[in-house]
């Protein structure tokens, strides 16, 4: 028990609004006592000393005589809770001013106010949970979408810990054969020992290229695809926001030019979290405010996960077009043929002779081909190039950085094999590794790094 008397208190519901129910949790050596202080069961009026775990009572929390209010307070005794601690969860109405008198008497009766993260930092330190699973508790709790949840919960339930463990084990176990026959040469042979150490290590390389290559799926997953809208003016790229957001996010009108700036919009599709940017119609123009969106929309396109390239299927290409299609010709693209409720003149050959890109009519005046659209969309990111594995997508830069640093210090050791280099040299880089991975799960963290990691959690958890 690393916090042995030391008892932390903090709202663990959302604060911004009143809301019907509110809880208060308490977390270490002295939780049940301080509870005991402030709280009244109804009926018995045992001391919560005196009850079982898991237990739910009924009674009121009490200040000096007087009902502060109703509650339903839940009872939990280490070792078998959250943090490993003694646990209490006082399940209050939802008023701010009735959590704020509560958390003041807990404060009162001995505890403190924890810190942002302190009860899972205390789960982690107390060998309740690793580091890659209270990471992943903030990142489920920040989840936008379905698939950052389904990551999120895969790591909690300990996928990436066990494979970290496993690897770590084959690594320490190879290190310790290597070190105890350097010290013992009469008894223990390193004859051979190379090609299995070889085989080892290239099973371990190739899990970690294939997580370190599915983390930018990853990223995508947890933090959304970065979409650009591209095209003319009058091409239909508002119109295309505003249909997919649900509401008149941009202005939409007949004058060209009428989108001048970018606008930006959060898009759930189909579980796929779309970051959404629509930008000015691109074209040669003399009016210097629009040249500068214009501007502003080739930037955009540069760093973007998918460009939407909107062309209003009813009038000729012209050297616009062709601009925009050398632009984004080497980028990840959906053409979206606009205006299909009118005569289109628009041949999708000549688009595909310059850009390999699925090409689809629609019609955001009437919807049609916007469900196509959208399932091109979910093909491209969840069952085309990115494929979702159920059991590890690496979402966290940190741990990317780790696996990076773990596979580079592999690959001396490879290098050091073929190299025929002393076996004594092997167990540097094979440390390095061991010691990289461990990063990822918590056991050779830094103490600042930690506090790092948990200072981006809400208080209350």
């Amino acid at each position: 028990m690393i916090f042995s008397d030391d008892t932390i208190a903090a709202i663990s519901t959302g604060t911004a609004n009143n809301s019907g129910i509110g809880i208060i949790r308490i977390s270490g050596k002295n939780a049940i006592t301080i509870a005991d202080k402030i709280f009244f069961m109804k009926k018995s009026g045992k001391s919560l000393t005196e009850c079982k775990s898991y237990t739910i009572h009924y009674g009121n929390i009490i200040d000096e005589g007087k009902v502060i209010d109703e509650v339903l307070l839940m009872l939990m005794k280490a070792p078998n809770t959250y943090t490993r601690e003694n646990v209490v969860e006082i399940n209050c109405h939802g008023g701010l001013l009735v959590l704020g008198r509560v958390l003041e008497l807990c404060v009162k009766h001995g505890a403190r106010l924890a810190e942002p993260g302190e009860f899972t930092k205390r789960a982690f330190l107390n060998g309740r949970i690793d580091l890659s699973q209270a990471e992943a508790v903030i990142d489920l709790i920040q989840s936008k979408n379905e698939l950052s949840m389904k990551s999120s919960m895969n790591q909690l339930n300990g996928y990436l810990a066990d494979k970290m463990k496993e690897y770590r084990e084959i690594i320490l176990n190879d290190t310790s054969f290597i070190e105890a026959a350097l010290d013992d040469p009469e008894h223990i042979s390193l004859d051979n020992f190379s090609k299995q150490l070889s085989l080892h290590i290239d099973t371990i390389c190739k899990g970690l290229e294939e997580l370190i290559q599915a983390s930018d799926n990853g990223r995508l997953i947890k933090e959304g695809i970065n979409t650009v809208i591209l095209g003319k003016p009058n091409a239909g790229k508002s119109s295309l926001l505003n249909l997919l957001a649900g509401n008149e996010r941009a202005i939409v009108t007949d004058i060209p030019g009428t989108t001048r700036d970018t606008i930006e919009e959060q898009i759930n599709l189909n579980g796929i979290l779309i970051n959404m940017t629509d930008t000015a119609g691109i074209r040669s123009t003399d009016d210097k405010v629009e040249a500068i969106g214009v501007d502003k929309a080739r930037d955009c396109a540069k760093n973007a996960d998918l460009i939407i390239y909107v062309v209003d299927s009813s009038v000729d290409l012209d050297e616009n077009d062709k601009n925009i299609m050398e632009i984004i010709k080497d980028k990840k693209v959906i053409v979206l043929l606009n205006k299909s409720d009118l005569q289109s003149v628009v041949e999708e050959s000549y688009i595909k002779k310059i850009i390999q890109a699925p090409i689809v009519s629609i019609s955001t005046k009437t919807n049609d081909g916007v469900k196509e659209f959208e399932d091109i969309l979910y093909q491209m990111f969840v069952e085309g190039k990115i494929v979702f594995n159920d059991e590890l997508i690496i979402t966290n830069l940190r741990q990317k950085n780790s696996l990076k640093e773990a596979l580079k210090s592999l690959k001396l050791v490879i290098n050091s094999i073929e190299g025929q280099m002393p076996e004594d040299f092997y167990t540097i880089d094979l440390m390095n590794a061991y010691e990289e991975l461990g990063k990822i799960t918590g056991d050779s963290v830094e103490e600042d790094l930690a506090n790092q990691i948990f200072s981006k959690f809400c208080m209350g958890k």
